[in-house]
């Protein structure tokens, strides 16, 4: 590689362990970040993280739980922390001066608190950081077998997503660039509330004509929500949406449609997320859907159907009878 970089991964999960490894093998010098040092030692001595059994943690990766050794005097930062840690998180690197002025997004969410997409958070607690995101079909497991897919990276500064898109591509892993910030993250932390829906309906036994229809309704509910907040529709209809959607709400391994699946079923969603031991990014992003979308009146029925089965207010069968059964309109 002709310009390898110092790379800071912050967030030690399936997804943070696997990009190190993958940005590793490529010929960075890569540090995983995670707060917990116990977490750490299980990671090193086992090889790889809960839930990805085919992953190999290079040797040359550096782990450390301190923060400010993690970050100082490297090239860039990626945060794959969960999307509800990064206000947190960035609140401890505003007081490290010598830490990256690069920071790249590769959590997926809302900030449930404020209703800020992740960019902003960061951009409000790091003010001097240039921002980029990078988002689509990309379950770890997958990546970690050297399955090929493709996502996108953007960021407002061009130099920087450029960057970006050299520091991550590889034979199997191919970056597309783009400007829409804000249209990659709102797909990437929508679908996730989609594939609960996705998940549901497996739980319940439904087949192939449900979740492509949900599919492509929901689809349409993450463009209105994303277009009212400046995002562009193609985004959405681009990597970073459709194919997130896609991957999520049809993959054994997706969180988000695995939970699902279990309330479906008939659990309780609180004992399914104790049970997973898991972030299920799309629980409070559904919330902050829901609350954003009220403010704005902006209609997000499949959203609001899953805020009612996971806080108990409907059953899954009654939340697809009001959804099927809501007033005919046209398509478009």
């Amino acid at each position: 590689m002709s310009n390898p970089a110092r790379l800071t991964i912050l967030g030690s999960g399936s997804w943070g362990a696997t990009m190190a490894a993958m940005l590793a093998r490529k010929g960075h010098e890569i540090t995983l970040w995670g707060h917990d040092q116990a977490e750490l030692d299980r990671l090193r001595a086992a090889g790889h993280p809960p839930g990805v059994p085919e992953l190999r943690l290079p040797q040359s990766i550096n782990l450390s739980s301190d923060l400010t050794d993690a970050v100082s005097g490297r090239d860039g930062m990626i945060f794959v922390v969960p999307a509800q840690a990064m206000d947190s998180v960035c609140g401890k690197l505003a007081t490290i001066a010598a830490a990256p002025k690069v920071a790249v997004i590769a959590s997926k969410g809302i900030d449930v608190r404020t209703l800020r997409p992740l960019s902003k958070v960061v951009e409000d607690g790091l003010p001097t950081t240039i921002v980029a995101v990078v988002s689509g079909p990309c379950i770890a497991r997958e990546v970690a077998q050297g399955v090929p897919t493709s996502v996108v990276s953007a960021s407002a500064d061009e130099d920087t997503s450029r960057r970006v898109q050299d520091w991550m591509a590889t034979q199997a892993f191919r970056v597309y660039r783009q400007s829409d910030v804000l249209g990659v993250e709102y797909g990437g932390a929508l679908k996730n509330v989609i594939a609960i829906a996705a998940g549901v309906g497996d739980g319940l036994g439904f087949g192939a004509n449900s979740k492509s229809a949900l599919l492509t309704r929901g689809l349409a509910e993450m463009q209105r929500f994303a277009v009212a907040h400046g995002a562009q529709a193609a985004t959405i209809a681009g990597l970073a949406g459709l194919g997130d959607l896609c991957v999520t709400c049809f993959s054994p391994h997706s969180r988000n449609r695995r939970f699902g699946e279990a309330v479906g079923r008939g659990e309780a969603p609180q004992a399914v997320i104790a049970g997973m031991g898991e972030v299920v990014e799309g629980v409070p992003t559904c919330e902050a859907v829901v609350n954003r979308a009220k403010e704005l009146g902006i209609e997000v029925p499949i959203a609001s159907a899953v805020h009612q089965i996971i806080h108990g207010k409907w059953t899954p069968r009654e939340a697809v009878e009001r959804l099927m059964t809501r007033d005919l309109k046209d398509e478009f």
